[in-house]
């Protein structure tokens, strides 16, 4: 059987790069019928070796920030030998790079093609400059054929944002570039993307696939009904990929259950990229490691863990020549396990954990947000809006009613009931009707 390939192939003329032995790569690759996703451990840890090596190579030559580093840090020259010595190469902290937009900068101004920033929420805003073989060559050289199964035959709704950051455009590139797959930019409840008007389009050009937050996800499904649009009739996806935040598996099932079909995590960011994505037996991320090296590292000392052990996830970009990542705090938390998936791909497992400042202590022990939230997704009475207000030792629970017959009262004891079972802490519960809904980043604790 002829293997799914990518539809577009990019040239860039007079162009000219570190990047360019991988191109070879991953072409033999392709002659082969392989992919990154399956190949034996000590072929992908070769290939990371080397292109960690181009990567430290590139900004040495090329940036004054990252070269000054790596000579504190005792580099005489940007060469490891092995892997395990990528912990002797300094971690790249966001407060670095907060708000300037040349500190890690690689390439001449003008070759930039594309720059994204984040929301800047905690802060001054991260920018993130891409060329134009960044976004159309190398970001679409490794292939994962096994997790990404669409083609030229399905309509791909992209309902992320499409302003500054780079979640809408990269789905975009990749359903496009990568599948010719008909995309549906309908961005995230802006100005230009009202709700009714993004699930008629879904409806109308019958979308397959879908791209989206898992609380945007929620909204769609709850407004199509005041629409009168019927999910499973009107709108059939085959696919959900929810990215942009987290959520708990729980709270994936009962997506799967509304909208009648798959649904999958896709964990990137506006800094990084695609960093890892679930494949259909849910049990973790597979690291898509032909673009990243993720490391799990002490948050507070630094030291790398080993499999299994908690700790913050550090991310090394492979491919990019405007503004690589070297050994990025994500600031985000979780484990790594050598894959014995059975789906059969080769590539390390992340689990995710959540944000390290949204970790909530009670009782003496730590929950992650996506931990709390499974606890409370186990009541089918109880909707999928809600807030977690922790105090000192204390957890306020708002919640929404969902299809239930339960009074208030009723409802509000049941989740006591439940949380202290889970938890060990009693909770205060208040049933609310009137849950803000939100086109942005679902705000699901309050302080």
């Amino acid at each position: 059987m002829k293997m799914q390939t990518h539809k577009m192939t990019v040239s860039m003329d007079d162009h000219s790069s570190h990047l360019e032995v991988f191109k070879q790569f991953f072409k033999a690759l392709d002659d082969q019928s392989l992919t990154i996703e399956k190949l034996p451990r000590q072929d992908i840890e070769d290939y990371q070796l080397q292109a960690i090596n181009a990567a430290l190579a590139h900004v040495w030559e090329r940036n004054e920030y990252y070269r000054a580093k790596l000579e504190e840090h005792g580099f005489t020259k940007p060469v490891i030998d092995s892997l395990e010595q990528l912990a002797d190469v300094p971690m790249l902290n966001k407060n670095v790079i907060r708000g300037d937009k040349q500190k890690i900068l690689c390439v001449e101004p003008k070759e930039i093609g594309q720059v994204h920033l984040t929301s800047g929420t905690s802060g001054k805003p991260i920018y993130t400059a891409y060329t134009l073989a960044d976004q159309y060559v190398y970001d679409l050289l490794p292939k994962y054929l096994e997790l990404f199964q669409e083609s030229d035959v399905d309509v791909a709704a992209v309902a992320l944002p499409y302003e500054f950051a780079l979640p809408g455009l990269g789905f975009q590139r990749l359903f496009q570039f990568a599948f010719g797959t008909a995309v549906l930019s309908l961005g995230k409840g802006g100005y230009m993307a009202p709700v009714d008007k993004s699930l008629e389009l879904m409806k109308e050009y019958q979308a397959t696939v879908l791209a989206t937050t898992p609380s945007y996800a929620a909204l769609l499904a709850e407004e199509s009904e005041r629409y009168g649009i019927r999910i499973g009739e009107d709108i059939k996806l085959k696919k959900i990929y929810l990215t942009g935040e987290g959520c708990s598996h729980t709270f994936r099932q009962r997506l799967e259950k509304w909208w009648g079909c798959e649904v999958s995590f896709f964990y990137g960011s506006t800094e990084c990229g695609v960093v890892a994505v679930e494949c259909s037996k849910h049990k973790g991320y597979h690291v898509m490691e032909g673009h990243v090296k993720v490391e799990i590292v002490d948050p507070e000392t630094g030291q790398k863990l080993p499999y299994g052990k908690t700790g913050e996830i550090v991310v090394t970009t492979l491919l990019r020549e405007a503004m690589p990542m070297i050994r990025y705090r994500s600031g985000d938390i979780g484990y790594l396990q050598k894959s014995s998936c059975t789906c059969g791909l080769t590539m390390d497992v992340l689990h995710l954990r959540g944000r390290m400042e949204n970790i909530i202590t009670l009782g003496g022990e730590d929950y992650s947000p996506f931990m709390l939230e499974h606890f409370l997704m186990e009541i089918p009475d109880v909707g999928m809006w809600y807030h977690f207000k922790p105090g000192e030792g204390t957890l306020k629970i708002e919640a929404e009613p969902f299809r239930t017959t339960l009074t208030d009262d009723q409802l509000a004891e049941k989740i006591k009931k439940h949380m202290a079972d889970r938890i060990g802490v009693a909770c205060e519960v208040d049933i609310r009707r009137d849950i803000p809904r939100t086109f942005g980043k679902a705000t699901r604790i309050l302080i």
